[in-house]
């Protein structure tokens, strides 16, 4: 990956755009969006079934990018549509563990027993009490000492991968497929993430539309290449979303310019807004999608995860 778009990105004006006069102003023509993507998002009641588990790792080294709130909230907005979803707290904050309500405090079973100790995902995994279809697999602050621990472990880059396969295939047979598992990785590319990324097969990683953005992402994709060379073939970057977008901007705009230009249609249509509503959610241990649904980012994640789950029906009707 060149370095062009965070060149790019730095060379973007920070000021807003003009302002319109009263009578064009904005507000109109947003309301009209807002009820036209809630339109969409109600007539899509349900959404169909992937013909394989997918598995996300929601990845970016850089934190404050939204990369736990997408993963909560995409995972809440996929399981609110009829699917079957896992999510795994690979961030030893355990923050996806606080937004899904799941008790993550010190010495509660998790997945540092699961990678450590070797003990099998189905006495681990926890249902999430406000979503229906939706369980959790929680971190706990043990987790923050696992990678020195798995250091002296063998096959250390595979532990999550083995345990995770044992567990769909266990669904599987029982007849209770998990359709979408999304992986929350810490902001670091240390062990805990290669054991994501060797266990999942699609990476979806959250860009930030704000100055810097950009900083690092060649290294993140540099990682991901190394591990899908020598660890994990079926690893590929299938999703990119844009977050904290601010279309009033240029600055904002001018890196999902940027972002779409150099990734093409592997970004998303829908980018999340900046909303109150999404930073108010965690702190009641709520996605917003259970917090306040028919606000603007409860819609844009439901309209997201229907991206998401489009474009498995395109791939195999191309394929």
């Amino acid at each position: 990956m060149t370095a062009t778009p965070a060149q790019s990105a730095g060379a973007i004006s920070e000021e807003r755009s003009p302002e319109l006069s009263d009578d064009s102003t904005p507000l109109a023509s947003e309301a009209q969006e807002h009820v036209e993507l809630a339109r969409r998002v109600e007539a899509t009641r349900e959404l169909e079934r992937p013909a394989d588990t997918r598995i996300f790792v929601v990845a970016n080294q850089k934190g404050g990018v939204g990369k736990t709130t997408t993963a909560v909230n995409i995972a809440a907005a996929l399981a609110l549509k009829g699917l079957r979803v896992l999510v795994i707290d690979l961030d030893p904050q355990g923050n996806a563990s606080t937004a899904l309500n799941i008790d993550h405090t010190e010495g509660t079973p998790g997945v540092y027993e699961a990678l450590v100790d070797g003990t099998d995902l189905d006495e681990l995994i926890r249902p999430c009490p406000d979503i229906p279809g939706l369980t959790v697999l929680p971190a706990t602050i043990d987790l923050a000492g696992a990678e020195i621990e798995l250091v002296s472990l063998v096959a250390r880059e595979t532990r999550l991968d083995k345990a995770l396969q044992a567990y769909l295939a266990e669904c599987k047979d029982a007849g209770d497929r998990i359709d979408y598992v999304l992986i929350d990785c810490p902001p670091s590319l240390g062990l805990l993430t290669v054991n994501a990324l060797v266990a999942g097969r699609e990476v979806l990683i959250p860009i930030q539309c704000e100055y810097y953005a950009l900083e690092g992402l060649g290294q993140l994709v540099r990682n991901i290449d190394l591990v899908h060379r020598h660890l994990n073939p079926n690893l590929a970057i299938t999703t990119i979303l844009l977050t904290m977008h601010d279309a009033r901007t240029r600055l904002s705009s001018g890196v999902a310019d940027e972002v779409r230009n150099h990734f093409g249609d592997k970004v998303l249509r829908t980018a999340i807004p900046r909303s109150v509503r999404i930073s108010e959610a965690p702190s009641y241990q709520q996605t917003v999608l259970t917090y306040d649904r028919t606000s603007s980012g409860a819609l844009s994640y439901l309209e997201a995860a229907r991206e998401i789950s489009e474009a498995a029906r395109k791939a195999r009707s191309a394929g």
